[in-house]
């Protein structure tokens, strides 16, 4: 099953550390968690938590323990393909969690949304549009579909998550009416 993912972070700095997780499934069965930072996670930056609003002393008040997040994700994850839009920095903090927790950091893999769009799309798509076509009716169903409904990043990881997945929602309807036609 799909799942898409965000976190959100400490800092964009290099010892930044994830702060909060969340996920939806596809079939809109979501999860969301704040991360009670490990003990040698230092890194806080006040320009970061303005954007997200999610002050440290909350974390460390209200927050799951890191290593209690981490197996959940484990759990929860393994066996799904995992996406996030900007996998390179989800990665990292999904790396430093796992890390944190003594858990294999490559045990979750995460992906681009746009790849989980794309193959939604042509999966569609495949069956109804001759294969000489197929690449670019699954661009303009998805650049479609962009057009159309794109929020502001939130900043927290529910609301990032649930965007993504409605994203997702969106390209998939709009295959599914281009093959109906």
């Amino acid at each position: 099953m799909l799942v898409f993912l965000d976190f959100e972070a400490s800092s964009l700095a290099k010892l930044s550390y994830p702060i909060e997780v969340a996920w939806v499934f596809e079939d809109g069965r979501e999860e969301s968690h704040l991360i009670r930072p490990a003990a040698q996670w230092t890194d806080w930056d006040a320009a970061a938590e303005a954007i997200h609003h999610i002050p440290r002393a909350r974390l460390e008040a209200e927050g799951t323990p890191h290593d209690v997040v981490a197996r959940r994700m484990i759990e929860t994850l393994t066996g799904h393909d995992l996406f996030a839009s900007a996998p390179s920095w989800d990665g990292k903090w999904l790396s430093a969690l796992l890390r944190a927790a003594k858990l294999p950091r490559h045990a979750l893999r995460l992906r681009d949304t746009e790849d989980a769009q794309r193959d939604t799309a042509t999966a569609i798509l495949r069956d109804v549009v001759p294969a000489e076509l197929l690449g670019r009716a699954v661009a303009e169903v998805v650049t479609l579909a962009e057009v159309r409904d794109r929020d502001v990043p939130a900043h927290r990881a529910l609301a990032d998550a649930r965007d993504e997945w409605k994203h997702w929602c969106v390209v998939k309807r709009a295959a599914e009416a281009r093959a109906a036609e």
